[in-house]
């Protein structure tokens, strides 16, 4: 059996950006005090740079690239190495791949070129910007002698985080000739961009051969190559032996990033981290702080998805931490150690699979926003496929909008659908381009489309809380009858007087109601619902309360008895995990606020009080607590569910079942 490689489980990312004017590189580093700071904060492992973006070196070594102003006696990355080592830290080294600066300006014939031939830069010609380099060009050999400049120096490594690795495509000579001779025709944006990925590849398999040969008689260890889409880890997973996510929510991820991300990423059963940081905003943003409140919910929601977690910090250029950095980090880090033995090597359980089109990337887009925040919401345990995954671990399979399936997709499910499971197929994904259902299973006819603003009635099977009221759908869809006998409608479709123009409207939006159509918009047959509006696209668009509520009602169809019932606000997050014969159950309940243009920022916790909350269980557990802490709770066992209540001020706390399975 291959050794798995040592992992972490509370990590730092110290970014060292560092420019060559910048005077005084090192002045205040002292080894001691330096380690100290991270143990302190119950950090396990440090990146280290060992070459930045602005291409300079922070090693012992001759090279013309290392920093001007480090001094020539001070091997700055050898001695934070032995530093965190002495006090049993990891130290993994960081080095920059497609933006070199000082590559850049040595052999500006390097950088990727546009298909106006200009250089590819990040800003404007007088704006400071980091310059890309063509990985067709020289600069490839160029980077694999630093590479192996740091194995031959430093192995064993703990681990080598190669960073900008996303596939740029260029039309410089070496790029147009290579992919001559490969066959593509680089006047084509397709060709170009397939070129760049295979070139991607190319340079992922020969950099990780490197670090592997360079720690063979040692332990294995892991190279990460950042920038890569996550949804593609189905393909590149076999240039890797654990996975990292960046996700800054202020920096521009957003708060919905992750959570789709990590749900794709944590079938895998790859090692896995999350890395947030601790700025305000983004990276770069180095003299700010963000709310203890924000760094603890993204610490914690990567923990509720079985990863470990990392925190981006900047060290200075004097090489001494922050204390206040570190008071804030450790903090957080404190709490997370705690939960730890409650949950570690534990299974995330999931009960639904959605299937999502990898080439779509880590953007999830507003279908895939939509199902994400709406099983969020409803407290499902779900995670995100690609299409040809195995489904035989799922009770139910959602298909969004925007997923598209080929003949063995469709056999793989027809063949699920037998077998007992529950599909859920929404809006354009319920048709091929002709028009037809995609699988016969469905049971329903395409009447053909319906412009938005029509509205969508729900029948008493999966009305509950929702009012017997035309609620308006706000994006186009199509008519459905049933197909088959004993297809049921469990919503229908009410038609305006007439579809709005610029020359005939009435009032300030959508025409009024006129009365029920004789088409359905959800129909069940038998495992299968088919909702022909785009359910998931519009409550990712527009985040209606009824849209999430519709579906939940439309779920409990296929999945009568979910793992988790509670009676908390839609912003609870819940996952379970199968730690031994315990029961575990995350619930962070935090509030991500938009308090800016395009800022979402979370200040404070949400208390729950005396929630009260079901669980789905083997058997009646010998006790129920909240971890860490271990809080005794009260609870009755019925119907296969552990019913207690709880309260919750901090944010974050693990229910814990104990021998309920």
């Amino acid at each position: 059996m291959e050794q798995t490689i040592k992992f972490p489980k509370r990590a730092i990312h110290l970014d060292f950006h560092t420019g060559p004017d910048v005077p005084d590189v090192g002045r205040h580093f002292d080894p001691e005090t330096f380690a100290a700071r991270f143990k302190d904060a119950h950090v396990d492992s440090v990146t280290l740079f060992g070459m930045c973006h602005h291409g300079h070196l922070y090693y012992d070594t001759g090279h013309p690239a290392r920093h001007p102003s480090l001094p020539p006696d001070l091997n700055l990355l050898g001695e934070q190495i032995e530093a965190l080592h002495r006090v049993g830290i990891m130290a993994p080294i960081y080095l920059s791949i497609q933006v070199n600066e000082f590559a850049a300006n040595q052999h500006p014939e390097w950088i990727a070129l546009n298909e106006e031939l200009q250089h590819v830069k990040r800003g404007g010609a007088f704006e400071a910007g980091w310059q890309i380099l063509d990985m067709s060009s020289p600069y490839a050999d160029y980077f694999a002698d630093i590479l192996q400049q740091v194995l031959d120096q430093f192995t064993p490594v703990d681990g080598i985080f190669l960073d900008m690795c996303w596939d740029q495509p260029s039309c410089s000579p070496w790029a147009l000739q290579a992919m001559g001779r490969q066959g593509y025709d680089p006047r084509r944006d397709d060709h170009r961009r397939q070129y760049a990925r295979e070139l991607a590849h190319s340079y992922m398999g020969r950099y990780r051969d490197m670090v592997e040969k360079a720690q063979r008689g040692h332990r294995p260890v892991g190279t990460w190559f950042n920038s890569r889409p996550k949804t593609n880890l189905h393909e590149e997973r076999k240039f890797l032996r654990h996975v990292e996510i960046e996700s800054l929510p202020t920096g521009g991820w957003g708060y919905a990033y992750f959570p789709y991300t990590a749900r794709f990423v944590r079938p895998l059963q790859m090692p896995s981290l999350g890395m947030t940081g601790r700025f305000f905003k983004s990276w770069g943003d180095n003299a700010s702080l963000k709310p203890a409140m924000a760094l603890k919910y993204e610490c914690c929601q990567i923990l509720s998805q079985g990863m470990a977690s990392s925190v981006g910090d900047l060290l200075h250029p004097r090489a001494e931490p922050s204390a206040a950095v570190y008071d804030l980090i450790g903090s957080v880090y404190a709490h997370i150690q705690d939960c730890e033995p409650y949950v570690d090597g534990g299974e995330l359980l999931s009960e639904i699979a959605v299937l999502v089109d990898p080439e779509l990337g880590d953007n999830p887009g507003p279908a895939g926003l939509g199902a994400v925040r709406a099983l969020q919401q409803l407290r499902h345990q779900f995670d995100i496929l690609p299409p040809s995954a195995d489904l035989e671990n799922y009770k139910v399979v959602v298909i969004p909008e925007t997923t598209t399936l080929d003949a063995n997709c469709k056999e793989a499910l027809k063949r699920y659908v037998r077998q007992g499971g529950g599909l859920l197929v929404s809006g354009p994904a319920a048709f091929d381009r002709e028009g037809r259902p995609i699988l016969e299973e469905m049971g329903v006819r395409n009447e053909g489309p319906i412009p938005q603003d029509w509205f969508l009635r729900a029948e008493d099977s999966v009305r509950g809380t929702l009012a017997d009221y035309g609620y308006v759908m706000y994006e186009p869809g199509w008519a459905v009858t049933a197909a088959a006998s004993e297809a049921e409608v469990l919503v229908r479709l009410g038609r305006p007087y007439f579809q709005r123009s610029y020359d005939r409207f009435s009032g300030h939006s959508y025409t009024a109601e006129d009365g029920p159509a004789e088409y359905a918009a959800v129909i069940k047959n038998g495992r299968v619902i088919t909702c022909s509006v785009p359910l998931l696209e519009a409550y990712g668009r527009h985040a209606a309360p009824n849209y999430r509520v519709l579906l939940g009602n439309i779920l409990e169809q296929l999945l009568p008895e979910p793992l988790v019932r509670d009676a908390g606000p839609s912003l609870l997050e819940t996952t379970v995990v199968k730690k031994d014969q315990n029961l575990v159950v995350h619930l962070l309940s935090f509030c991500p606020e938009r308090r800016a243009d395009g800022m979402d920022i979370v200040e404070d916790a949400i208390p729950l009080v005396n929630m009260p909350i079901a669980v789905r269980v083997h058997r009646k557990p010998s006790r129920v607590y909240l971890a860490p802490g271990e809080q005794e709770l009260d609870f009755t066992f019925s119907g296969g569910y552990v019913h207690t209540q709880l309260t919750v001020l901090e944010g974050h706390t693990l229910l814990v079942l104990e021998n309920s399975l």
